[in-house]
């Protein structure tokens, strides 16, 4: 496949464009997925990164002394 990667006037890459023929091949492997369904999967994998993410720097603002952890029976208690 010869992808043509098409840019802004700063060179960053805007698009693709992709051979009508290689477009096709794509086309008909993915026949019968539902698009929609892959972008929510790719939506929930972005907000369990998030929440990885933002886990770590949970983890990191503790270790630098910046935050104080909730303990298990605070959090109980609160329930």
């Amino acid at each position: 496949m010869r992808l043509q990667y098409l840019t802004d006037s700063k060179g960053k890459n805007t698009g693709v464009f992709i051979p009508i023929k290689d477009w096709e091949a794509i086309k008909d492997k993915l026949k019968g997925v539902d698009i929609e369904e892959l972008n929510m999967e790719k939506a929930s994998t972005d907000k369990i990164l998030v929440g990885v993410k933002d886990a770590l720097d949970e983890v990191k603002n503790y270790t630098l002394g910046k935050v104080k952890l909730q303990t298990a029976e605070d959090f109980l208690d609160e329930l």
